[in-house]
């Protein structure tokens, strides 16, 4: 826990609001579907987009009864629907990002900006070890570490900072080699590509960060 969470602000984040993120999540997934796929077809089996929009459109689904669930257990139901219905690599991912995240968040404790800081950060180094990744490798953490970095620093315009953050961090994966997954076996093939699972984590910290904004 963070040394300041015991006196940190409690942060109001309602099923309203909850609605609207999960809403928003999914939304950016499925409207760039598209793109992610036709990021993966050049580096790797090409349905990044195709399995991630089912899940998130499972999500959709269920807006109404996540919206019932305090904010742990809501992001803990929402990794298991990306579990069970995201093929690949990203289901495992990017269920872990968002269990993790509902396992820190207790239900049973008030939303404090400390609690969320040490949830985000436990987050995504449970999809570092997961994935056995780390930054440079051409990854989703190539975003989620500089992003969960950004966090820390707080500020009145840090989700402006996040979304810039997540958009550079993105963008820098293109010239790099990747080493993990389908496309380290494109070697130097991979380098000119912009990764997309950086693409999709840069979208839900926009999307995120959107909403958030608007709930403050």
């Amino acid at each position: 826990m963070s040394e300041n969470a015991a006196t940190d602000t409690i942060l109001h984040f309602d099923g309203a609001a909850q609605r609207r993120l999960f809403e928003a999540l999914a939304a950016a997934v499925v409207a760039n579907a598209t793109e992610l796929t036709d990021l993966d077809r050049a580096v790797g089996d090409g349905d990044h987009g195709i399995n991630l929009a089912r899940g998130f459109k499972a999500v959709a689904q269920q807006l109404d009864s996540l919206a019932e669930l305090p904010p742990g257990p809501a992001f803990k139901e929402l990794g298991k629907r990306l579990v069970m219905t995201v093929g690949g690599a990203s289901g495992p991912l990017y269920g872990t990002l968002f269990m993790t995240l509902g396992d820190q968040l207790r239900a049973d404790e008030p939303l404090l900006r400390g609690h969320v800081i040490d949830a985000c950060r436990a987050a995504v180094a449970a999809v570092r070890a997961r994935g056995k990744s780390d930054a440079g490798q051409k990854t989703m953490l190539d975003v989620l570490l500089p992003v969960a970095a950004e966090l820390d620093a707080g500020g009145p315009d840090l989700f402006d900072r996040l979304i810039n953050r997540a958009a550079s961090a993105a963008a820098a994966t293109v010239p790099m080699r990747a080493q993990r997954g389908r496309a380290a076996y494109l070697g130097e093939r991979s380098m000119g590509h912009l990764d997309p699972g950086a693409r999709s984590s840069q979208l839900l910290i926009e999307a995120a960060c959107a909403t958030l904004r608007e709930c403050r």
